[in-house]
């Protein structure tokens, strides 16, 4: 009997190959498969059903457990080291921050109180009150698309600790097979409405005035990056025919979503960013810039913006390498708990680096703080592709050259949003620190 697929015969008649009612076992099979060319090769299988006592919202559990693959013990003792990190981190910005600062402010008000004699035989004043006139100063260099990324920062972060937080108390249930992409790009967009307001307002504080051109590429700039390499890998898969490529419809209803509803959302959040008052900063800014004395050694910022991502990589690697078996191997990762912990971890760590570096370069009289705090704690996204390119060994991949783009193509994009969250959380951290600490002394 050969079936056409369509004849209804095909459902009822019982199979040689298999028994009726029970599971067919080795003793029972009375020839082999003949393999050669011309004769068909058969497959078939058993299916047996049987009723679970378990409850169908219980029958997850034994992968959020995941005590079968990994014991909970080491997730507890990353955590545990990673508050270690925070705590010394904590300590080292209590012992040198506050007690410095606070000499350093009772001197510097001290000494506006004391007469022009007085001041005369004083020391002359060093440290970072000297760039009070500069330290709010415009960035030189690309201010505009500084205020992009720290306004595509904040979007990132929150719809992030959004969507971890949701997973974590069980709203995106594994059971509902997709949520959590769903959930991501629905609060991504929504989201948006704050990247528009960050990057408007502070371009505004910076007096710019090319307002639309700073929304728009808010609105695209990092989504365009993505969606361009996603739209060039999925062509490549599609010539490939593999499985993995996108059907065009669901790519037009990406670019739908993006044009129709994500940028509009950001030129909202923008309108409001512009119609707010702006930024009030406690010092006036002088006319003409402060040179910057020559730094060497651990003050040299290129040294402080590279080693400074290490702290807090160090802090959440551990859990990254369950969530890179996830992504890239197919194994289960529902323990979101233990990921919104270190999701806060990493946010604690980034902003106290950034702070305690940014206050040894204001101390060495360098006033370019702006683009410094961002890359000091956005170089944890450098630790996190070299990381990647050491872990691609476990995968045994293919020799193929599709595999390699594939890999390095979406972990560049992993590692640059993981650029823009820490250095966004490096500079709004380092943006309220110096407004605090200038804005606690007397200026004459």
């Amino acid at each position: 009997f050969v079936w056409d697929g369509q004849s209804p015969d095909g459902y009822t008649k019982s199979l040689d190959t298999c028994t009726d009612n029970f599971h067919m076992d080795r003793t029972q099979i009375t020839a082999n498969q003949v393999v050669k060319a011309g004769v068909p090769i058969l497959y078939t299988y058993d299916v047996m059903w049987q009723e679970s006592p378990v409850a169908w919202s219980s029958r997850w559990d034994v992968y959020l457990n995941e005590d079968h693959m990994v014991p909970a013990q080491v997730h507890w003792y990353s955590i545990t080291n990673s508050i270690l990190v925070v705590l010394f981190l904590s300590l080292l910005v209590v012992s040198i921050l506050v007690r410095n600062l606070r000499k350093d402010i009772a001197g510097y008000n001290a000494l506006v109180d004391l007469t022009d004699e007085e001041k005369e035989e004083e020391m002359a004043e060093s440290g970072w009150k000297l760039v009070h006139a500069d330290v709010f100063r415009p960035p030189t260099d690309h201010p505009m698309l500084y205020c992009v990324f720290v306004g595509t920062g904040v979007q990132l972060a929150m719809s992030t600790f959004i969507c971890i937080a949701f997973s974590a108390v069980g709203f995106l249930s594994p059971a509902r097979r997709g949520s959590l992409m769903t959930a991501i790009l629905v609060f991504y967009v929504l989201c948006g409405i704050l990247s528009g307001y960050v990057s408007s307002r502070l371009f505004k504080s910076f007096r710019g005035r090319k307002w639309q051109a700073c929304t728009l590429l808010t609105a695209t700039l990092f989504p365009g990056i993505c969606f361009g390499i996603f739209l060039f890998f999925n062509i490549f898969l599609f010539f490939f025919h593999s499985s993995g490529s996108v059907p065009f419809l669901d790519v037009l209803i990406v670019m739908a979503m993006w044009c129709c509803v994500a940028v509009p959302i950001v030129f909202l959040g923008a309108y409001f960013g512009y119609k707010a008052d702006s930024i009030e900063y406690p010092t006036v800014t002088s006319t003409i810039a402060r040179a910057i004395p020559e730094s060497s050694g651990i003050f040299d910022p290129r040294v402080a913006m590279v080693f400074s991502g290490m702290v807090p990589f160090c802090a959440a690697y551990v859990e990254l390498f369950f969530i890179m078996s996830s992504l890239w191997m197919d194994q289960f990762y529902y323990v979101f708990g233990f990921t919104f912990i270190v999701y806060l971890i990493l946010v604690i760590t980034c902003a106290e680096i950034a702070v305690l570096a940014c206050y040894y370069q204001l101390c060495a009289e360098n006033h370019r703080w702006w683009w410094f705090s961002f890359f000091c704690s956005g170089s944890t996204a450098m630790y996190m592709f070299v990381y990647s390119v050491f872990w691609f060994k476990s995968l045994e991949a293919s020799k193929l050259i599709m595999t390699y783009m594939l890999y390095f193509g979406y972990m560049f994009l992993i590692s640059f949003a993981m650029f823009l969250v820490t250095g966004m959380i490096g500079t709004m951290s380092c943006f309220f620190f110096t407004r605090k600490i200038f804005g606690s002394i007397k200026i004459d």
